[in-house]
């Protein structure tokens, strides 16, 4: 029995050390949550002991973030009111010169719009200037006055078209008309036709002229007035020889030589380099007398083409 109460004393001290370590571990033994919620408090705690105007950033936690104060806050606001005021001005330089932009279309538009009318303007007068003016051929082929009594057609064929100038080889068909022996009408012509011939241009023009004046109702007249216009196309007056053609080609698009006034208006306004015109001009002959045209004008019209380069 004396043995027993030792070892039952022992027993007894050791439960009563044993039980203040029990609870001690229990209060140590905390869940996560409430380490973090004791983390979190300690937190606020020092950030009211460390920034006692203002709270942190959010991403504060470290020593070397800036503290978001009143005056950080003040110059966030000041700085986004000018990128909002530099957005405004952006966007309004922005819609000004959009409204430049169309005015300067508009503009460009209406000066095209003008350029094209007064291309066509001047389109369509050459075009009613190559009609109304004889066609100059480069060659007319007049033939010698018709003071033979006889028979003066075949003569008038049998005689060499006029190449002088180099120009191409005049159409035949200027023969005289079938008149009396004492025509004074046909002698005035037969007069300016042997100057052009010899190559006084001038004087032939003024000789034609006073020719048709004198007898506008002459069967001539057509072959008259295309020979003046001949006569300023050898004479070097290709605008002059335009208007006279046409002209020709206009009083008269049924006379005997209209379809040569054409032709020659066509080389006139060649000569003046407008080659868009005289491919209208033969395009005209075509179209207005078409199978009419007498084989040798319709072999020069072809070469004419070919120069121009008429499609």
């Amino acid at each position: 029995m004396k043995v027993l109460r030792p070892i039952t004393a022992l027993a007894g001290c050791a439960l009563v050390a044993l039980a203040p370590a029990a609870a001690l571990g229990q209060r140590q033994q905390a869940t996560p949550e409430q380490r973090i919620d004791r983390l979190e408090r300690q937190v606020n705690e020092m950030q009211r002991r460390v920034y006692p105007k203002g709270r942190p950033a959010d991403t504060a936690g470290f020593s070397d973030d800036p503290a978001a104060t009143q005056s950080s806050v003040i110059s966030l606001d000041q700085r986004i009111d000018a990128l909002e005021r530099q957005i405004a001005d952006m966007l309004r330089q922005g819609e000004e010169n959009g409204n430049r932009l169309r005015t300067i279309e508009s503009g460009m538009n209406q000066l095209k719009s003008e350029q094209d009318q007064r291309m066509q303007a001047l389109e369509q007068r050459i075009n009613e200037a190559a009609v109304a003016a004889p066609v100059t051929t480069e060659a007319e082929p007049a033939t010698p006055p018709a003071t033979v009594p006889a028979k003066p057609k075949p003569k008038a064929s049998s005689q060499p078209p006029k190449t002088a100038q180099a120009n191409p080889p005049a159409p035949t068909g200027d023969e005289a008309v079938d008149t009396a022996d004492a025509d004074p009408g046909e002698e005035a012509y037969s007069e300016g036709f042997h100057q052009w011939e010899a190559g006084q241009y001038d004087q032939a023009v003024q000789s034609l002229r006073a020719f048709v004046k004198a007898y506008p109702k002459h069967p001539r007249v057509s072959f008259a007035n295309n020979l003046i216009g001949r006569a300023l196309l050898d004479a070097g007056n290709p605008r002059a020889a335009a208007e006279a053609l046409l002209a020709n080609y206009r009083k008269d698009p049924g006379g005997a030589r209209a379809p040569d006034s054409l032709y020659y208006l066509g080389q006139a306004l060649a000569k003046l380099g407008q080659t868009t015109q005289a491919c209208k001009a033969y395009a005209e002959l075509d179209a207005v007398y078409g199978a009419k045209i007498r084989p040798d004008l319709k072999k020069l019209e072809a070469d004419a083409k070919a120069q121009s380069n008429c499609s």
